[in-house]
């Protein structure tokens, strides 16, 4: 029963510091746990209380976040159970603040939401009381009236509240009692009050125990010896010139600063006026931050101050003469604030790889704090001005980095963004946090053709999967969206059969022909391809192909007159009286191939009498080169030569057979080249040739006539000269030299073994 009479009143105090702690921070959700709870054990349920539903933290991505990002406590985002995560030590989280209150936050990222919360370290009682020193020792005049007060040094609970010290007791007790004084920054000090006169003949020393007694259930205590020296009078004790003495201190002090100097006075003289000055509360926290001079009363700082550990000194300073007597002055020093503490910058969400067509996307969520307080304590955020993102404050201290646009990962893969946190102090602190954001590929581009069209050139009569030629497409997206395949599409012209033509390698682009091309069959052809890439959904582009076919020399000249086809040889017949270049014959032939293939020229190969006849190399006209006389032979064999201008050259060779008469009136004209058997035939044909002319004399006198006018208008037209031709070579272009105008006279053979029309 006096356990559970003990529980109460310390579960009160608890509910009404959680009370009034939720009235300071009426926008934050408090929790109370006692310290040392073991690890797992269950807080509160945070879906309930924020209104979630189970498993809602899980897809929301909830987080516990701490200003010191220790995880003293974990987040169940399956049943929302808010836990221990570290058995928590009041005294190590909170020294002798109170209340202990560890702050935390809840981020929800998907939408984002910070709630905070706060959650109230109760203290148990698990400390005992202890003195800073184990034996005290005072002297005491013996003339010390009853009611006088001794200062006793303060025994240390590392507890709070009603864990603390709560009361000092002192045995045996015969001359003495003990008061506790409540210090005014909440601590206990005890003071022994002299109850009963000192003797010191009858007394000299007095060995009393301090008992120091917490509030716990069960109490816990600590115990000091009190060693009393009784000493003779000495009725002045000393007296500091000020009781409370004020101080500021920079936290950047220098060690081995001064401080302060206290002074003391005491009006005695010798040994009871000889002052010594000394810390009067045993603080390990004072002791081991301020030095004091015994003798002069300085003090100094032997110590770092850190203004956000401890902000303020409560120090209390004794002065003792040389019989015992003290005085005690109070210090109270307060550190100033200093820009000592850069800001701080903690991501609690990175996204690093964002797609390049995206709307406006969150990067990162970041929080910043710092340490310093006013003007110092005051932040300012940015990043640089050359990237296409922005911040944008969120709940308090909390920041979403996102996008301004689309970003275009052709023009930037790869971004370095730097935030940076800066303080308002003086000098302005910053800290700065690079965050690398990377650029992923859509299929935003289409592939581009190097060119809009190309001209392949390939020889006729190639070999079959002869490479003509490549097309080559890039595409500026990356991976799978840039990779290029290459097709043929379909011709415009539906009788050009592309497909038994050309192929092309969809890989490089490589175009190969199917089969061995035919200039005089297909001079050239267009054609276009396709270049699609790999994205979803695929873009494509497409080029303009023409393959020209290069004509090569495969064809030989064709003789078109003469005609050589094997029969009776064709005679041409040239008159004796002829001047030089009468036209005699022209030689009419063509080629199939084009260019300088088919330029031909013309050469007289072989002649019965050189020097008699001559060929235009142009044109293939075969003309006198002389006057011709008697002693010309009447027939003439000549073999001219038809060659093109390609490489090797082609040619072909036609024979002529040239019949010199004296006039194309006489019936006969004998060969004086026959042979015997020749002649015989001869006579047989000379009755028949008597026969048909008397039979037909009419209509051979008309005949004759006829030709007689057309051989004086030809004779006429000999007699012009010819006019000069600038090269030996014509380019007849498949048409043969039948492209120049020339006249075309109808000869009748007289004489011949077969009389037939001639035509030039």
């Amino acid at each position: 029963m006096e356990a559970e009479e003990g529980r109460f009143p310390r579960l009160r105090q608890v509910l009404l510091l959680f009370v009034l702690l939720a009235q300071t921070c009426s926008e934050r959700v408090g929790y109370s746990v006692a310290e040392e709870t073991e690890r797992g054990s269950f807080v509160a349920n945070l879906a309930k209380d924020l209104g979630l539903k189970v498993g809602e933290l899980s897809w929301r991505r909830a987080r516990v976040i701490t200003n010191d990002n220790k995880k003293h406590f974990q987040l169940n985002l399956q049943t929302g159970d808010l836990q221990v995560n570290e058995k928590p030590d009041r005294e190590e989280l909170c020294g002798f603040t109170e209340p202990c209150v560890l702050q935390f936050q809840v981020l929800l990222e998907e939408p984002l939401e910070v709630h905070r919360f706060n959650i109230l370290v109760g203290d148990i009682n698990d400390n005992s009381p202890v003195f800073p020193e184990v034996e005290m020792t005072l002297k005491i005049m013996e003339n010390s009236l009853p009611g006088t007060v001794f200062p006793l040094k303060n025994a240390q609970d590392l507890d709070v509240g009603i864990n603390n010290i709560q009361n000092y007791t002192i045995y045996p007790n015969s001359h003495f009692h003990v008061f506790t004084r409540h210090g005014s920054e909440g601590r206990k000090y005890p003071e022994l009050v002299l109850d009963k006169a000192l003797d010191r003949e009858e007394q000299p020393e007095l060995r009393l125990t301090l008992l120091a007694v917490d509030g716990g259930a069960p109490p816990k205590t600590g115990t000091a010896l009190v060693l009393i020296d009784v000493l003779d009078i000495n009725d002045n004790a000393p007296e500091f010139a000020k009781p409370i003495y004020h101080v500021q201190i920079p936290e950047n002090s220098p060690l081995g600063s001064l401080i302060v100097t206290v002074s003391a006075t005491d009006l005695d003289t010798g040994i009871n006026g000889e002052i010594f000055y000394s810390f009067f509360y045993g603080d390990e926290e004072i002791a081991k931050t301020f030095a004091l001079n015994e003798l002069t009363g300085d003090i100094k700082i032997i110590s770092t101050l850190d203004f956000e550990k401890i902000a303020s000194y409560h120090v209390d300073i004794k002065a003792s003469d040389g019989a015992g007597l003290a005085g005690k002055c109070t210090v109270l020093m307060q550190v100033m604030d200093i820009n000592d503490n850069t800001p701080e910058l903690t991501v609690a969400s990175l996204t690093s790889l964002i797609p390049e067509n995206s709307p406006e996307t969150t990067v990162a969520i970041f929080s910043t704090q710092d340490q310093d307080s006013g003007e110092n304590g005051k932040m300012v955020c940015s990043i640089q001005e050359d990237v296409p993102f922005k911040l944008k404050p969120s709940v308090e201290n909390f920041y979403r980095l996102v996008t301004e646009r689309e970003l275009d990962r052709e023009s930037r893969a790869e971004y370095n963004i730097t935030i940076t946190v800066t303080d308002l102090g003086s000098p302005r602190l910053k800290t700065e946090r690079v965050i690398t954001v990377l650029v992923s590929d859509v299929n935003d581009n289409e592939p581009t053709f190097t060119q809009t069209s190309y001209t392949m050139f390939v020889r006729e009569n190639n070999s079959p999967a002869l490479h003509i030629g490549s097309v080559s497409a890039t595409d500026r997206d990356s991976g799978t969206n840039a990779q290029v395949t290459y097709s043929l599409l379909p011709p415009q012209d539906a009788h050009l059969p592309l497909a038994s033509l050309v192929s092309i390698n969809a890989d490089n682009g490589h175009l190969f022909a199917l089969r061995a091309l035919d200039y005089e069959a297909l001079q050239a052809f267009e054609f276009r391809v396709g270049a699609a890439d790999a994205g979803s959904p695929a873009l494509s582009s497409e080029a303009l192909v023409r393959v020209v076919v290069v004509d090569d020399n495969d064809n030989s000249p064709f003789v078109l007159y003469p005609l050589q086809n094997g029969s009776a040889p064709c005679t041409e017949l040239v008159p004796r009286a002829a001047e030089a270049g009468y036209l005699v014959t022209k030689v009419v032939a063509v080629d199939g191939d084009s260019g300088q293939n088919a330029w031909l020229s013309y050469q007289l190969l072989k002649a019965t009498e050189p020097g008699l006849f001559g060929v235009w190399a142009h044109n293939g006209e075969v003309r006198t080169a002389r006057l011709l006389s008697d002693r010309d032979a009447p027939k003439h064999r000549l073999v001219v030569l038809v060659k093109d201008n390609g490489e090797p050259p082609l040619s072909a060779s036609v024979t002529l057979h040239v019949l010199l008469v004296d006039g194309f009136s006489q019936p006969y004209l004998p060969l004086p080249e026959a042979a015997p058997d020749e002649a015989q035939a001869d006579s047989l044909t000379v009755y028949l040739v008597i026969a048909l002319a008397s039979v037909s004399s009419l209509f051979l006198f008309s005949v004759l006539l006829f030709i007689a006018v057309r051989l004086c208008g030809r004779r006429r037209a000999a007699s012009v000269p010819e006019g000069h031709f600038p090269g030996h070579l014509v380019d007849v272009s498949g048409t043969g030299t039948l492209s120049q105008s020339n006249q075309y006279e109808v000869y009748l053979a007289g004489g011949s073994e077969s009389s037939e029309f001639k035509f030039r």
